[in-house]
C-alpha cells in the first residue's frame, strides 16, 4: 500500500462519526464521494487535475464536510471560488484551489501545479494581495498529518497556534 492510499485510509477512519454526534463544527453527515464523471468534469473546468490525494479524499471519503476549521469545500464549491477569485481583483494565482475555510475570509488552498500538492494560506485580511499569500505546508499530505494528529497550526491543542508563516514568494510570478 502506497503513501497516499495509507493517508486516504487514516482520513476514512478519522471522519467515522463526523456530524453532530461525532463532534464536528460540520452539521449533519458527510455528502456522498464525489463520482469520478463529476471529477474529470470539475477537471475540464479548471483547465488542470487535482493532486491524486485531493482527488482520493473527493472520491473516496466524501464531497467535502470534513477537516479543518469548517470542513473541506465541496468540489464545486472550491471550483466556484476558484473561478470566481481567479477573476477578481485579488490576482489569483493559477492552479491554486481553495479546498478549506478557516473563518475571518481565510482559505486554505492547493497548489495543483506543485508536485508536492503544497498547501497555501490565502489571509486577505490585511487588504494588500502582495501580503495575502503564505506558504502553509510543503505537501498536503504533511498538510492532512497534522490535522489528523492535531500538530498543524489551526488545531486548538496545537504548540505552533502562534506560529508566523513565511510569505508564499511565488505568488506573482503565478498570477
Amino acid at each position: 500500500m502506497n503513501e497516499t492510499e495509507q493517508l486516504l485510509e487514516q482520513v476514512a477512519l478519522h471522519v467515522r462519526g463526523f456530524g453532530p454526534e461525532g463532534g464536528t463544527l460540520v452539521p449533519g453527515r458527510l455528502p456522498a464521494p464525489v463520482d469520478p464523471g463529476a471529477l474529470r468534469r470539475s477537471e475540464d473546468m479548471l483547465g488542470f487535475a487535482l493532486p491524486p490525494l485531493l482527488a482520493g479524499l473527493y472520491t473516496r471519503i466524501a464531497d467535502g464536510g470534513f477537516g479543518p476549521e469548517y470542513g473541506l469545500l465541496s468540489l464545486e464549491a472550491a471550483v466556484t471560488q476558484y473561478t470566481a477569485m481567479r477573476t477578481s481583483d485579488w490576482g489569483w494565482p493559477e492552479g491554486v484551489l481553495p479546498i478549506t475555510d478557516y473563518g475571518c475570509a481565510m482559505l486554505g488552498c492547493v497548489d495543483c501545479r506543485s508536485e508536492t500538492a503544497r498547501v497555501l494560506l490565502f489571509e486577505p485580511n490585511p487588504g494588500d494581495p502582495d501580503l495575502a499569500w503564505y506558504a502553509d505546508s510543503p505537501a498536503l499530505a504533511d498538510w492532512l498529518r497534522g490535522w489528523l494528529d492535531g500538530t498543524a497550526w489551526f488545531c486548538d491543542d496545537s504548540e505552533e497556534a502562534g506560529l508566523e508563516m513565511t510569505p508564499w514568494e511565488e505568488f506573482r510570478a503565478r498570477v
